[in-house]
């Protein structure tokens, strides 16, 4: 029986967030990890070009990888090219979206906070998601491609600015009645959960999207043979390093990568 093999797509390196629990949950598969950097970040592009370079790119990818399933780890893209690739593709793609009904359900005080990229706190989908399972909840939002940087450098290796966080969460900490559970909304998000809860005096409960995605790959893909856990995961990025900064971050996530069982980093030519 062949090994399951799943690719976790994202623009960057939030998608790491969503392949710990995934792999957690599902040991026994083999893992490719692709990021899209050259278009790097997804929540500032528009939504003709996005649905048409990822359909490209995953098509590209799926001619020469054998995939069994697809996780899209993206919410920017997620909410918008979820049914565009199903009707291209085969196999199941499985999309990650703002966890809104179980904050709703955990926050005592009957505020949220959505704390997403610009694109996905505009997309319909989003709202629809509000409206049926937060419609008596208020709902706060907060759009920001500023931490979906702050955590790709963090993921570098570079010194994390707790004082620029600060400043894009300020419109919920100033207020008098603070929203009790925060949705991270972006995959990105996930890799700062300590230094987000850390910014507010009292606890607040993180929501993300990764266990769910977990349980439903499993549920896909069912129950794999047992055996040794599979070390063969491997990673690629989209734009070509260039520059000696461009190489040295490079490094640094060569590092991040093998850190999370990865035992490569390459460039993948379109």
């Amino acid at each position: 029986m062949l090994i399951k093999q799943v690719l976790i797509f994202d623009s960057g390196v939030g998608g790491l967030s969503v392949f710990q629990d995934v792999q957690q949950q599902n040991p026994y598969i083999n893992y490719f990890y692709l990021f899209d950097n050259a278009y790097f970040p997804y929540g500032e592009l528009e939504d003709d070009f996005l649905i048409t370079r990822i359909t490209e790119l995953l098509l590209s990818f799926l001619a020469t990888h054998r995939i069994d399933l697809i996780v899209i780890a993206c919410n920017s893209a997620s909410t918008l090219v979820l049914q565009v690739l199903r009707e291209h593709l085969s196999i199941p793609v499985v999309g990650v979206v703002p966890a809104i009904k179980p904050a709703a359900q955990l926050s005592k005080n009957g505020v949220i906070g959505l704390l997403a990229t610009p694109a996905t706190i505009k997309r319909n989908y989003t709202t629809f998601l509000i409206n049926k399972f937060a419609a008596n909840i208020e709902v706060l939002k907060i759009g920001s491609t500023e931490l979906v940087k702050l955590a790709e450098e963090k993921m570098a290796g570079l010194p994390f600015d707790q004082k620029c966080l600060q400043k894009i969460l300020a419109p919920w900490l100033l207020l008098q009645k603070r929203p009790d559970t925060l949705v991270l909304g972006c995959t990105h998000f996930p890799l700062l959960k300590n230094e987000i809860a850390n910014c507010f005096k009292n606890k607040v409960q993180l929501v993300d999207s990764g266990k769910a995605i977990a349980n439903r790959v499993h549920q896909l893909l069912g129950e794999q043979r047992r055996g040794e856990v599979s070390n063969q995961h491997r990673a690629y990025y989209t734009k070509p390093v260039v520059t000696l900064c461009e190489t040295q971050k490079s490094v640094a996530l060569q590092r991040c990568f093998l850190t999370y069982g990865f035992i490569s980093l390459d460039y993948y030519r379109v």
